[in-house]
């Protein structure tokens, strides 16, 4: 049997935010229930189940890309352990039927109780438990290592860039490395701040070793030296590669050094959060250019908007596609007359996701060296990053089908021209 404090971890997949927002809400005062991942498509579902291994997947019925019955069908095969339980707007005795030959545990009907989901997903969560517990143990071969020395993830690199100072971003790499953060999807930060990262500080933990210590032999890198230099925050798991102890060694880090250590390092582990300087160096240029994903943070005054628009248009002169840039607001107060609304029009790029202000939280977190994502999760700041990390991972799988696509396109002209 599961240890008694162990608790049952949930993926949500519906295609409505407000579903999947509405169920999180009514899970989070569930002691021994966490949510460790959301999808709004069966693809998606399927995804990120495989990087999280939850115990159970509150699975919506009709989605469009993909039903719900046919994705529980694909996680049972490749999950055995997790179990599903289908919600659905219709209480259909064939829809119940072809659930359960599926695979599924549970058939809700939408909207569900709080008393009836909670059973569901309890009972659900015992028998993953239950299943987990008969399955023979594999080796535990090193982090981020498969037997034979092959690597175990195929990673994804966030780059946090703010075009001015003092927006915030330290303390949002942070907190969204803690979010994302589970055993299954284990996340390093990469201080890129090469002269003076704080990245350490902000999570009160110190080394001697840094990214200086990896840089001369990017070529010939294995897991144990990189884990070696590797701080471990240990009241979350999230490791770090910190910023040099002091600002002349900076220079001894090349770009194209950098680039390679992200690189081995999305070998690793399945997200490699990047932190980054407002000077846009060879080392933060050579970061955007192999990220998945670049997180743009603004703040509501004008000094910072300018920025952020001219960081847009430097970012297309790299040929980083618009998809690729998560545009977000920190320290939104909703007094201040500019809006999140007004600011995506002004530089042409939507605002996906905005931040509260509350130094009253910030400020003592930073101070402390403790993340607030480690203390109440109920405060707004923290929801706002628990949906940010969320939004993360949603766009990282529509730029991988971007990707899909864009490279069908060019197979198809080619193709032709061939003929």
């Amino acid at each position: 049997m599961a240890a008694p404090s162990e608790k049952i971890r949930v993926v949500i997949v519906d295609d409505i935010a407000e579903t999947r927002e509405n169920i999180r809400k009514l899970l989070q005062f569930e002691k021994d229930v966490e949510v460790v991942g959301a999808a709004r498509t069966g693809k998606e579902g399927i995804e990120v189940t495989r990087q999280t291994k939850p115990d159970v997947v509150i699975m919506d019925i009709n989605m469009p890309d993909m039903d719900g019955i046919t994705a529980t069908e694909a996680i049972r095969r490749t999950n055995p352990f997790t179990q599903i339980v289908i919600l659905s707007v219709q209480g259909d005795p064939n829809y119940m039927r072809r659930a359960m030959l599926a695979g599924a545990r549970d058939f809700l009907t939408k909207p569900p109780t709080v008393d009836e989901l909670s059973a569901a997903v309890k009972r659900a969560g015992k028998m993953a438990h239950e299943e987990r517990d008969k399955m023979p143990s594999p080796a535990q071969p090193g982090v981020g290592m498969a037997v034979g020395g092959v690597s175990a993830y195929d990673g994804k690199i966030v780059v946090v860039y703010s075009p001015k100072g003092g927006v915030g971003t330290t303390t949002l790499v942070t907190n969204l490395a803690i979010s994302l953060y589970s055993p299954e999807t284990p996340v390093v930060i990469v201080d890129a701040n090469l002269q003076f990262g704080d990245v350490a500080v902000f999570l009160n933990e110190q080394g001697r070793n840094s990214v200086v210590d990896l840089a001369p032999r990017v070529d010939e890198l294995d897991p144990e030296v990189v884990d070696s230099v590797l701080l471990v925050h240990k009241a979350s798991g999230v490791k770090v590669l910190a910023a040099p102890l002091r600002p002349e060694y900076a220079e001894s880090v090349t770009g194209e050094q950098f680039a390679k250590v992200l690189q081995f390092l999305r070998r690793m582990f399945a997200y490699v959060i990047v932190d980054t300087s407002t000077y846009l160096s060879d080392v933060i240029l050579s970061s955007i250019d192999v990220t998945d994903l670049v997180i743009l943070v603004t703040t509501q005054d004008i000094p910072a908007i300018k920025n952020a628009r001219i960081a847009l248009e430097i970012l297309d002169v790299l040929n980083i596609h618009r998809k690729k840039v998560l545009f977000i607001l920190n320290r939104y107060d909703k007094r201040i007359g500019i809006t999140p609304e007004k600011i995506g029009e002004s530089v042409k790029q939507e605002i996906v996701a905005t931040i509260p202000f509350d130094e009253r939280t910030v400020i003592p977190s930073v101070n402390r060296g403790i993340p607030f994502m480690l203390e109440d999760k109920s405060k707004p700041i923290a929801k706002a990053v628990l949906s940010l990390a969320e939004v993360v991972r949603q766009r990282i799988h529509e730029v991988a089908d971007l990707e899909i696509e864009t490279r069908k396109g060019y197979s198809a002209l080619f193709g032709k021209t061939s003929r």
